[in-house]
């Protein structure tokens, strides 16, 4: 377990419990903030019936909710045009009691993708994906920093506070979460290999990763006998198998072999999920105090 110090063999990372626990220290920052006149609100827009994007929606205003925002939810058909959708965006972007606005992905296939997160206003963009954004976090400027990779980051940190010098991999080269997520860790010191499913020997080059970041969208493809013992493995996979049998969630590692390995790792479902909507959540605090020029010690640190 050579550079891990304090892993445990085996340990599951809770990611329910340490998100319950963020979104309490964000009930109280909100508290903070009404106090001074200010309510964060955090605007959703989903277009289209896709029923995990559904889901995953109607958690994040459950929670946001819950921890004192006010919640803004737009919900179009799918039919809805990219012109119309950039027509609310804008509208949402001039709103003054719209702190944070979130486009689920993935949007139909006749819309734009880039071009809609582009129009969001960088001051709301919560999800960290407009090009500000990631050439901020790029360039290792004060930012937004996208809610998944930060999710990651703070479940890491709540295993081993200091990874420098630790070798990571990233599985998957996303702009959402593969991407960024490296440049998260190479500004936390690690040496950082970028890998996905074309990496040459790629089950050699987890072997040799004290960290391994899992999101490459395939189940159960990292295997038990790629992770080196000790190592701290988070698993960004969400994919559903076995749909006949009614379907069940497994992530991108095969959780059961791997978990006899690894010192600690993320199981799928409740672990780096609930952490993602407890960070979109710290993101729009973190928006609504920049927007009005409100200091608030947390959650404005970065991890």
């Amino acid at each position: 377990m050579s550079g891990l110090g304090t892993a445990n063999r085996g340990t599951r990372i809770n990611g329910e419990a340490a998100a319950a626990q963020l979104r309490s220290q964000l009930k109280e920052a909100v508290a903070d903030l009404e106090h001074r006149g200010v309510t964060p609100g955090l605007a959703v827009i989903i277009v289209g019936e896709d029923p995990a994007s559904s889901v995953y929606v109607r958690n994040k205003i459950r929670r946001s909710v819950e921890v004192g925002f006010r919640s803004f939810h737009h919900e179009l058909p799918v039919s809805t045009s990219e012109g119309d959708l950039l027509s609310l965006i804008l509208r949402l972007n001039d709103a003054p009691d719209v702190d944070g606005i979130l486009v689920q992905l993935p949007l139909p296939s006749h819309i734009d993708s880039q071009r809609i997160l582009a129009a969001v206003d960088p001051a709301k963009d919560v999800d960290g994906f407009h090009p500000l954004s990631a050439g901020k976090l790029m360039s290792g400027s004060p930012g937004v920093v996208p809610c998944t990779p930060l999710a990651c980051m703070l479940l890491i940190r709540g295993v081993k506070k200091e990874i420098g010098g630790l070798n990571a991999v990233v599985i998957g080269r996303s702009n959402i979460v593969g991407k960024p997520m490296a440049h998260l860790l190479l500004r936390s010191d690690c040496t950082v290999t970028m890998a996905h499913s074309k990496t040459n020997s790629l089950p050699s080059v987890c072997r040799a990763a004290d960290i391994v970041v899992a999101a490459v969208g395939h189940p159960e493809m990292v295997r038990g006998d790629w992770i080196k013992p000790g190592a701290i493995v988070i698993d960004v996979g969400i994919n559903r198998v076995d749909r006949e049998g009614g379907g069940r969630l497994v992530g991108d590692v095969a959780f059961h072999e791997a978990e006899n390995v690894a010192g600690a790792i993320t199981p799928v479902p409740g672990g780096v999920g609930p952490m993602t909507i407890a960070c979109l959540l710290r993101n729009t605090i973190q928006s609504a105090c920049a927007r009005r020029g409100v200091f608030l010690p947390f959650p404005s640190e970065d991890p």
